[in-house]
């Protein structure tokens, strides 16, 4: 079976290399909306540092891992989440009040459910990582 969802492809990654004990995974194919997530896991302590290294081919990222995930994945379908009904996504994907974050699409760019609510944008839901 090939997965044609590359986000889906590179948290699925993260998450064996993580329960693997690695300490780094290489993400590739790579494209922006993964880097952008990366980049929030990042500002959230889930992820060390990443860098995006191209190789003649689409490029890839090579991420450093901290051995923080305890479970990642993208949400499919991405449903359409307006500010006031994040808390009900919350409950449903995450473990516990204030564990872990959802990863927005948003009109701001990618950002946490917690950014999204502070700035009171809503967006298209795409991973939760705790």
């Amino acid at each position: 079976m090939v997965m044609l969802d590359v986000l889906s492809n590179a948290l699925m990654s993260i998450k064996n290399a993580e329960s693997r004990g690695d300490r780094q995974v290489i993400i590739w194919p790579s494209s922006k909306l993964i880097g952008n997530v990366l980049r929030v896991m990042q500002r959230y302590g889930y992820v060390g540092e990443f860098e995006y290294v191209y190789d003649g081919r689409g490029g890839k990222y090579v991420v450093q891992l901290l051995g923080k995930i305890n479970d990642i994945s993208a949400i499919k379908p991405r449903f359409h989440v307006k500010v006031n009904e994040l808390q009900k996504w919350e409950e449903k994907y995450l473990p516990a009040r204030q564990v872990g974050i959802l990863i927005l699409s948003t009109s701001k760019g990618v950002i946490s459910h917690l950014e999204a609510r502070e700035n009171r944008v809503g967006g298209i839901l795409v991973a939760y990582v705790y």
